[in-house]
């Protein structure tokens, strides 16, 4: 496929030999009625009565119009139509009465007697303006796009009426068969693959990795691994390796496997750094068996840790067992809310007459936490509210939806109960990506949450439950490299470390892996005190600053090492942006910034919080489970790659969507102004 910056690409010859065609995006047609099949229109030449507007169907040919132009009258049985008969009765009286009508040729002579002033009709081909004439190829790279975006099959396109409204649009369009579009879709895939490949290959930091497994309609199961690093502008990088099959039993000897082949295929064993799993047994065992196998080849340390997202979302679970009853009534009442606007505008003046807080419709209704944390707020804040629409729209919502006082104190513990979940959660939706350090920070103040507060009865089973989870998260994540990990977060250093992690040892151990790993590596800056950027500028600093880097190096001269030094300085506010701090600070601890690169990069959730408990992850799940296996990994890998920046390949050649945009807007500019030129003469 040849490109250049005039054309933004030449016909699709790869794939398929064929002639060019030409197509107009979108034709100029008149305003008629328009029959599958017909290609031409007739222009009745009226008798003594002119119509205003002249009607035109292939059907018109088989019936003659009487004298006073008040009736038709088909030319095979005389039957008699109202002049408005629609020209689809028309067609059905033919086809009902005399099937293979359209088979006896042009001339048709009438079995009923002929009037001297029957109208003639005289057949004339179509004229239409001139419109500007575009590839057709052009269009089916834009379906392409609207296919990744929707995150839709190749099948969809072979909907008959989807094909049709093209058809409608121009004749002349002709989509790709649906075997092309998989095979295009084939050869992206492999030639973005190679783009991802080869911007690993320039990382230099340490990489982890995240696992996450579904299974679809088909009753596949897939397996998704994401990579994540710091580039050398302190920016965290991601980026979907593959999502593969998961071949039958779907054990963790087939987990490992899968994941092992893409990893060679990427050529990174040796920078993987830590894996995060889904939780799954399967998936600690595989990650287990890849432990060994790295330990064994001496590639480094690794470690693999559970996802802190996914252990909330079972924690939060238990708390809500109890409730689901309660919340199932609650969210019937407010999709009535979404679903009317008058019950939701009553519903809007109550609260504000009552002081009951501002709601934003539509609320959210979805079964994920995000909505089940709404519908205890919206018991315990707009209650009244609540109450007073239920009984004012009783015969539309039923009293069955009125809340007793004792679901109402259900919904109060339990609200005041995951209260803190729903503060920590957020936390760690809206700063993405949450520091595996500040995530087991948090997890140790939702563990002392639960173990301080006193629960009633009927919810000491589930709190038990909770903690029970807690203590495994707690009991995975408690070694020397999540210690590592938590301690080069400025925000946390040892002053913050959980009491569970903060053992005697540990900080030791971590000075001997600094020492062993890092220390060794020279740094010309350490010596110097600039950076890179003064270096080219030729040492252009203030005097301030002059002094206070003198004092910075004097102070390293006496540590004994940049992990001292850094630890004895007190933790940056906890609102620091992490990567920032370090940015900054690369050049005071040169050695110990490599070390946080690699270790900061480690992921403490294997899917985006906000896709867990959020709505967004309802769209995601039915994206998934609905796409069929021949579509899976090439539509879920290209549009991930694209999201992230990528551009669309197409055998290496880079697919210029903003020059097609450029182009069908230009046609459709033009073709609009045919259209008004041609209404003018």
């Amino acid at each position: 496929m040849e490109w250049s910056v005039n054309n933004a690409f030449k016909s699709y010859k790869d794939m398929e030999p064929k002639s060019t065609m030409d197509m107009v995006l979108i034709p100029n047609m008149d305003t008629i009625d328009i029959v599958l099949g017909s290609s031409e229109k007739g222009n009745v030449v009226p008798s003594a009565k002119p119509r205003k507007k002249t009607m035109t169907s292939v059907y018109l040919k088989y019936f003659e119009t009487a004298p006073d132009g008040k009736t038709r009258r088909c030319k095979f049985c005389g039957q008699s139509y109202s002049i408005a008969t629609a020209t689809g009765n028309l067609g059905r009286h033919l086809s009902n009465r005399h099937p293979g009508y359209d088979k006896t040729g042009e001339n048709v002579t009438s079995s009923a007697p002929q009037p001297s002033t029957t109208p003639t009709v005289i057949k004339k081909p179509q004229q239409q303006g001139r419109a500007p004439q575009v590839d057709y190829d052009h269009l089916n790279w834009l379906l392409i796009k609207w296919l990744i975006l929707a995150t839709l099959p190749p099948s969809t396109l072979e909907e008959k009426w989807l094909a049709n409204s093209f058809k409608f649009l121009n004749p002349s369009i002709q989509l790709w068969p649906g075997e092309k579009y998989k095979a295009v879709f084939r050869e992206v895939f492999r030639s973005m693959r190679e783009d991802v490949r080869a911007s690993l290959e320039q990382v230099s930091s340490k990489v982890s990795i995240a696992l996450d497994f579904w299974t679809s309609y088909e009753q596949i199961f897939y397996m998704s691994i994401t990579c994540q690093w710091i580039d050398e502008n302190w920016s965290f990088r991601k980026v979907l390796l593959d999502i593969c099959q998961v071949p039958y039993p779907c054990s963790d000897s087939e987990i490992y496997n899968s994941l092992v082949k893409v990893l060679k295929m990427y050529n990174i064993e040796n920078k993987v750094l830590s894996c995060t799993h889904d939780n799954s047994q399967n998936a600690i065992h595989a990650c287990h068996a890849l432990k060994e196998d790295l330990d064994g080849q001496k590639m480094g340390p690794f470690c693999f840790i559970p996802c802190a997202a996914r252990t909330l979302s079972l924690i939060i679970d238990d708390a809500l067992r109890t409730t689901k009853p309660v919340i199932a009534k609650v969210r019937e009442f407010v999709q009535e809310l979404n679903a009317s606007l008058d019950i939701s505008e009553d519903f809007i003046q109550l609260t504000t007459a009552y002081k009951e807080g501002s709601w934003q419709f539509p609320l959210d209704a979805s079964a994920r936490w995000s909505g089940s944390y709404q519908m205890l707020d919206l018991v315990q804040k707009a209650g009244k509210s609540m109450d007073a629409i239920v009984r004012k729209n009783e015969e539309m919502l039923g009293n069955w939806m009125l809340l007793n006082t004792a679901e109402k104190n259900v919904v109060n513990i339990v609200h005041n109960y995951l209260e803190p979940f729903y503060k920590v959660i957020s936390e760690i939706c809206v700063n993405t990506p949450p520091t595996i350090g500040m995530v087991i920070v948090y997890m140790d103040h939702i563990s002392d949450t639960i173990t301080t507060r006193q629960p009633p009865d009927w919810l000491k089973n589930p709190a038990e439950d909770m903690a029970k989870k807690l203590r495994s998260y707690n009991n995975q994540v408690c070694n020397i490299f999540i210690y590592m990990t938590a301690i080069l977060d400025p925000r946390i250093k040892c002053e913050l470390i959980p009491e569970s992690l903060n053992s005697e040892n540990y900080l030791e151990e971590a000075r001997a892996h600094f020492v062993r790993n890092y220390y060794t590596t020279p740094f010309s800056s350490m010596t110097s005190g600039y950076s890179s950027q003064d270096i080219e500028d030729g040492g252009a600093v203030s005097f301030a600053e002059e002094i206070a880097r003198k004092k910075r190096r004097a102070s390293m001269s006496n540590a004994t090492d940049e992990l001292t030094q850094y630890l004895s300085e007190s933790p940056a506010p906890t609102k620091t942006d992490v990567l920032e701090w370090w940015k900054v600070n690369s050049t005071r601890y040169p050695r110990l910034s490599a070390m946080a690169r690699d270790f900061l990069a480690v992921q403490a959730t294997s899917v985006k919080p906000d896709e867990l408990f959020c709505s967004k992850g309802d769209e995601i799940d039915k994206q998934r489970f609905c796409m069929p296996h021949d579509s899976t990994q090439a539509i879920l890998c290209i549009k991930s790659w694209t999201q992230g920046g990528l551009k669309l390949k197409y055998k290496s050649t880079e697919i210029d969507y903003e020059r097609l945009m450029e182009m069908a807007a230009a046609a459709a500019a033009d073709i609009s102004s045919a259209g008004i030129d041609k209404k003018q003469k």
